[in-house]
């Protein structure tokens, strides 16, 4: 049976239009960094990138190999962690990722390196890497709209966090896009907003 994030991980994942306070776990994920304006030709580059390791890991065993603790299982959405002014975005400094399941290692992670260059090779795959992070304690909501329009959630976000006696504890955010901007109406995109707190 195969493992769904979208059932099995709604907290976490399909939050409501309301901010919440969730307890986010030590993730692992693939994951580039960059900076500048994400509109270009290079934020895509780096995306295509971060799909291609992460159908690499997935598809291992039809390939020959297969990971201890593997289980099938559904790709895990686009993420990015973002410092910097949305109103000026050539300020931004990011990065973008895609989580990945707890069997994978350092050695998968080398492994699906090694046959996505076989296989699709490009120059930012040597700018890939293989990290764990820990949100922690965090304020999110689901944001139903253009990405420019985000300040009006994360001003909810905020209000919410001062009344429930926190504060924001870093300076950067978390996006994860649960539609394809590429298919899907500006108006209808769903975002996941998140950033850690902690008690004021």
């Amino acid at each position: 049976m195969k493992y769904e994030w979208r059932k099995s991980e709604k907290e976490l994942y399909l939050p409501g239009t309301e901010p919440r306070i969730v307890a986010v776990p030590k993730q692992k994920f693939v994951a580039i960094k960059g900076a500048g304006d994400p509109n270009g030709v290079d934020f895509a580059e780096r995306i295509g990138v971060l799909y291609s390791l992460a159908y690499a890991v997935r598809m291992m065993p039809k390939s020959g190999f297969t990971p201890d603790g593997y289980f099938e299982y559904a790709v895990y959405p686009l993420e990015g962690l973002w410092e910097g002014d949305p109103a000026d975005k050539s300020s931004l400094s990011y990065v973008i990722m895609i989580r990945q399941p707890d069997f994978v290692t350092d050695e998968i992670f080398t492994r699906a390196t090694e046959t996505t260059k076989k296989k699709k090779p490009h120059s930012f795959l040597s700018d890939a890497l293989f990290c764990e992070m820990e949100d922690g304690t965090s304020v999110q909501m689901l944001h139903i709209g253009d990405y420019d329009d985000e300040p009006s959630s994360f001003a909810k976000m905020d209000e919410f966090t001062k009344q429930n006696g926190l504060v924001r504890n870093t300076g950067a955010h978390r996006e994860i896009y649960l539609t394809d901007a590429s298919k899907t109406e500006r108006t209808k995109l769903k975002t996941v907003l998140r950033y850690g707190v902690g008690k004021s």
